[in-house]
């Protein structure tokens, strides 16, 4: 898929094959397992069951973004470049408004289980999610940046 702003590192369509398979640990939270359309990729993710309900055999947009701001690539005005866009208040209008569910948080590991295959890991304030596949689907996504999950059914 072309990505829709030099911000997105990573988008793709999900398909969820599981939910909480290793059963319910916590009240608002499950953990959803799910195989990507195009680039052949597994994901496993923890999210808010209140804010964004999903089921198993549902598909949903994922895209990882190093901002909310749409079009823009670093190093664009960076003073300006993140001001306020995430406020319900602002005129401006960022990435979070083509997307239901956003959250924010840091890629903390990467493993290479094979030179191709490689996992990323990031923690969105405890919610966690690995993204396994091709390492050529990933290159934009850097150990110990901060990123953005959107997602969209």
């Amino acid at each position: 898929m072309a990505a829709q702003s030099s911000n997105i590192l990573f988008d793709d369509i999900f398909t969820i094959s599981d939910i909480d398979k290793e059963g319910k640990k916590f009240d608002r939270v499950s953990r959803l397992y799910a195989h990507s359309k195009n680039y052949d990729m597994d994901l496993t993710l923890d999210y808010n069951v209140e804010l964004f309900p999903l089921k198993e055999g549902q598909s949903f947009a994922l895209a990882l973004a190093s901002s909310l701001t749409k079009g823009g690539a670093k190093g664009d005005d960076e003073e300006d470049k993140e001001h306020d866009v995430w406020r319900p208040d602002s005129k401006r209008r960022g990435l979070d408004d083509d997307y239901e569910y956003v959250m924010y948080g840091k890629v903390y590991k990467f493993d290479g289980a094979s030179s191709e295959i490689v996992t990323a890991y990031a923690s969105f304030g405890g919610l966690l999610m690995s993204l396994t596949g091709s390492f050529r689907h990933m290159t934009s996504i850097v150990l110990g940046d901060p990123v953005f999950i959107l997602l969209r059914r």
